[in-house]
């Protein structure tokens, strides 16, 4: 199956809600939806006297959406069914996707029940290449050690992935961060170990999504395609981090190698493997524009920039992989559609070429078996 959709809420909802982006998206005949968490970071605060011994289930809009529990020495929990104590405080997200946590479940089941895949992308920064802890001890021992950049990644990779699994969806994708001046090998060895913590956290948790990373378009960020199916091959992370084609990236990073069916054939071929025990590969489509240097300078809608979707729609029929394709385009919705209107188009084509190629075969039996008369030459001449 190859499912459609946008890289947020459809530009044309009138709400901007995600139930109004859902049900928008099903009216639109799309399947997929990924959910932009733009500002996935979180607060602090004390629990009112009303919600203490209530879960994060049992909270309702006048508490906002907090979407963990911080019990202090114990550490931070996202377990939706452990109460409040009243030394407790709770982590609450300013970017409200609902009016509360709880509201995600039925949300979850409302796309479920209109066949919409969703996925979640983090924050374009992102710094997973550094050290979870700082080397540095902060000079007072009563002052917390400041947060390192690739800590806060990690935090940020927690809150989607609690939001995504109370949503029942599949893949909460991201960056890896720049390259930096480190050593690569190095740099790639704490992001492989990063990944690992996060897996282990994961599992303790208990929750479903998996981590996608994703090519990137700069010459000076982690995510070559080399280095996504590297990580994602290393034996610990096989089955939790899965690569995320990203047509555009790979476009301007590689410096224009896609032009030909086969090119797109060959690059979606590679990402199969992976998938094979999980569903659909994953993919993010927008036209680009790039400096003709390995780096992206812009999207562009699917009509203009350097990329023939309509050579993507060859490919996608000729293979027909499990596969979702997210537009990241100026025009979302409207570039969801005309991707799959493409794509209809090529394999409508491919069947009624298949159909008349079967019909002269079955003709060409029936005269050689004596069942019908060979067609007369001169009608064909006439009929013209």
């Amino acid at each position: 199956m190859i499912r459609y959709g946008p890289a947020g809420i459809p530009l044309s909802c009138k709400g901007r809600t995600l139930k109004d982006g859902i049900e928008d998206i099903h009216s639109l005949a799309l399947t997929a939806m990924e959910i932009q968490m733009v500002r996935p970071n979180t607060d602090l605060r004390a629990p009112e006297d009303e919600e203490i011994g209530k879960t994060l289930k049992e909270l309702d809009s006048d508490s906002g959406f907090v979407i963990a529990v911080d019990k202090g020495e114990e550490g931070v929990s996202y377990d939706p069914e452990i109460p409040i104590d009243e030394e407790d405080n709770l982590l609450f997200m300013n970017y409200c996707l609902a009016p509360c946590y709880n509201d995600l479940y039925s949300l979850g089941r409302m796309a479920k029940r209109h066949d919409v895949s969703l996925s979640v992308h983090t924050p374009y920064y992102m710094a997973l290449d550094g050290d979870l802890f700082g080397n540095e001890e902060p000079a007072d021992p009563d002052e917390m050690p400041e947060e390192t950049p690739a800590m806060r990644s990690f935090t940020i990779l927690q809150n989607c992935g609690a939001v995504l699994n109370a949503l029942g969806g599949t893949l909460v994708v991201t960056n890896l961060g720049p390259y930096g001046g480190d050593n690569p090998k190095h740099a790639k060895s704490r992001i492989v170990s990063n990944l690992k913590d996060l897996k282990r956290w994961w599992k303790s948790e208990g929750l479903t999504p998996r981590i996608g990373i994703e090519i990137t378009g700069n010459s000076n960020v982690w995510g070559s395609l080399e280095e996504l199916l590297d990580i994602c091959g290393t034996r610990d992370l096989k089955g939790f981090v899965y690569p995320v084609l990203n047509f555009a990236h790979y476009q301007a990073r590689t410096k224009d190698s896609l032009s030909e069916a086969e090119d797109y054939y060959n690059l979606i071929e590679q990402f199969e493997p992976f998938y094979k025990d999980f569903g659909n590969i994953y993919a993010d489509f927008s036209n680009v524009e790039s400096d003709g240097e390995g780096n992206e300078k812009w999207y562009t809608p699917i009509k203009k920039g350097e990329i023939k979707f309509e050579k993507v729609a060859e490919a996608l029929a000729e293979h027909m992989p499990e596969i979702t394709m997210i537009s990241d385009s100026p025009l979302l919705e409207h570039d969801a559609v005309y991707m799959r209107t493409l794509t209809e188009r090529v394999l409508s084509k491919k069947a009624a070429k298949q159909l008349k190629e079967k019909r002269r075969e079955l003709q060409a039996e029936a005269i050689a078996d004596g069942e019908l008369a060979p067609a007369d030459p001169n009608d064909e001449a006439d009929s013209e």
